[in-house]
């Protein structure tokens, strides 16, 4: 392969500077690659290629479009602003675009950026990891690391059969771009839940170490309990005792909910808020995204959702004054949760007043302070304005529990689902329930642990939830469940077949 070894060889004379000029000793351009991609430091070097796409790399654009989380109009901006937790409105002072509101409003098109953007970061993803696991299993790579690539590219066809449906599906690079098959979404899961179920168990058992931010075997069988989680979504299916059982084997991992007592030392009052803070702790964090500013990504949760004045006046940081959260959502929260400290709402140091009623997000525009703000992501590292160096976790072990209670209360066994709800409550300074939970109340804990997370719209989707009307939009129609095929993507090839309702 034309790969061989030129990062090798390049990354030889960088180190030696002009001492590298006499060749004819160590030939290093024709260091045979698959004896390189067998040793640690080769399997290591593709596995990093991988996990760079995570957060996303650095571009000349900077991050925005690129990533799982961190930054913006990408991944992240896409499934949450379309839920009902967060949006980014319009102001009326001209500030922001309109396409994060028609996203909250379900009336995002085809062409969307946003949209483009996270289908061409998905592909990527998946070319990078099809080329790695070639590479490694030509060179007879130690069984584990070839396990590592096949779990990180079952993740990324997770993340698109969840948005997208039925998605072009390949695991050969050298399938054309403009004649690569359009599987079913239900292909695409059996060949997750396949990969998955083959190489959970020949992953590391490390939690953290060398194994902060990798899929390790407990994030593994943690992602294999979220597929499961929505089969019934994406194949009519329900798989309730396997995803339970899978949330088990996760528990075998020794995890535990983070402590959520008082603490002087922590801004928001809590050591609940560690979880979000510049290191995950890894008692519950099963995956996080790793993030420093300036170097590796950065997180712009806070520091987009703050108005300009009062986050130098708060933090020092100086606010976007971007991100809201709805009042429907806010006001869901009882005063004595914890996890209420996130939200700013009402008067603020500085003369700010952040009101909770919005009376526009697209024309003519919300009001500059119009809009309750969140800091779950208290912003940690140095202040550039461009972001912070909170970590961000993709999963927590608080999922998994209320992943094993929804799964109890579905396979009617709502009793034993009492105790793992009423410890996420516990923790938040709530009273345990007073009854044995229902699936609204899954649901309405779902969203008060985990909101700005990720997993809002999947969430609302599997609660037959996110088609209702809103305070911004009446009821939406079914096809809204399915984000379209990018425009460009159609253009590109001819054989695609665009999602019902969109126009191809």
């Amino acid at each position: 392969m034309k790969i061989k070894n030129i990062l090798l060889a390049g990354s030889v004379c960088f180190l030696a500077l002009f001492s590298c000029t006499d060749i004819s000793e160590n030939i290093y351009d024709q260091y045979p690659a698959d004896e390189f991609y067998a040793t640690p430091e080769g399997t290591n070097s593709l596995l990093a290629g991988i996990y760079a796409q995570i957060p996303g790399e650095f571009t000349r654009d900077g991050y925005a479009g690129v990533g799982y989380a961190g930054a913006d109009n990408g991944w992240y901006d896409m499934n949450c602003m379309s839920s009902d937790e967060q949006v980014i409105p319009h102001r009326n002072d001209g500030n922001w675009q309109q396409d994060f509101a028609r996203f909250h409003k379900h009336g995002w098109l085809p062409t969307e950026g946003i949209i483009n953007n996270t289908w061409n970061w998905l592909y990527r993803c998946i070319f990078k990891a099809n080329l790695s696991i070639q590479l490694l299993e030509k060179a007879n790579a130690d069984a584990s690391k070839i396990a590592e690539a096949k779990v990180l590219r079952s993740f990324f066809y997770y993340l698109l059969i969840d948005d997208f449906g039925d998605v072009p599906f390949f695991t050969d690079n050298n399938t054309p771009s403009d004649q690569i098959p359009q599987a079913s979404r239900k292909e695409v899961y059996n060949f997750i839940v396949k990969e998955l179920k083959e190489n959970a168990e020949l992953l590391s058992n490390t939690k953290g170490g060398e194994y902060y931010g990798r899929f390790n075997k407990w994030a593994a069988y943690t992602l294999l309990a979220k597929v499961y989680l929505n089969a019934e979504v994406y194949t009519g299916e329900a798989k309730w005792t396997e995803c339970l059982a899978a949330c088990n084997k996760v528990s075998e991992g020794g995890f535990t909910l983070h402590s959520g007592a008082a603490d002087a030392g922590s801004p928001l009052g809590n050591k609940y808020y560690e979880l979000f803070g510049d290191v995950s702790p890894q008692d519950e964090t099963i995956l996080s995204i790793y993030a420093t500013v300036d170097v590796l990504s950065r997180n712009v949760y806070a520091v987009r959702s703050l108005y300009g004045p009062h986050g130098i006046t708060a933090l020092p940081y100086n606010g976007w004054n971007g991100t809201i959260v709805p009042k429907g959502f806010y006001l869901k929260y009882a005063d004595n949760d914890i996890r209420k400290k996130q939200f700013l709402a009402g008067e603020q140091p500085g003369g700010i007043n952040y009101t909770l009623d919005v009376a526009s997000i697209d024309l003519p525009g919300a009001d500059p302070q119009a809009g309750v703000r969140n800091i779950k992501f208290y912003p940690a590292g140095a202040n550039t304005g461009g972001g912070a160096s909170n970590d961000f976790p993709i999963y927590r072990y608080a999922d998994v529990v209320l992943m094993m209670a929804e799964c109890n209360v579905r396979l009617g066994n709502s009793g034993a689902a009492k105790s793992f709800i009423d410890s996420i409550r516990l923790r938040a300074g709530l009273d345990a329930l007073g009854a044995n939970p229902t699936l609204d109340d899954i649901y309405n804990e779902r969203g008060f642990e985990l909101n700005w997370e990720g997993h809002r719209r999947q969430d609302m989707i599997r609660f037959n939830k996110f088609l209702l009307a809103n305070e911004f939009r009446t009821e939406s129609a079914s096809f809204r469940k399915l984000f379209p095929i990018p425009t460009a993507a159609l253009n590109a090839n001819k054989a695609l077949k665009q999602n019902p309702g969109y126009p191809q």
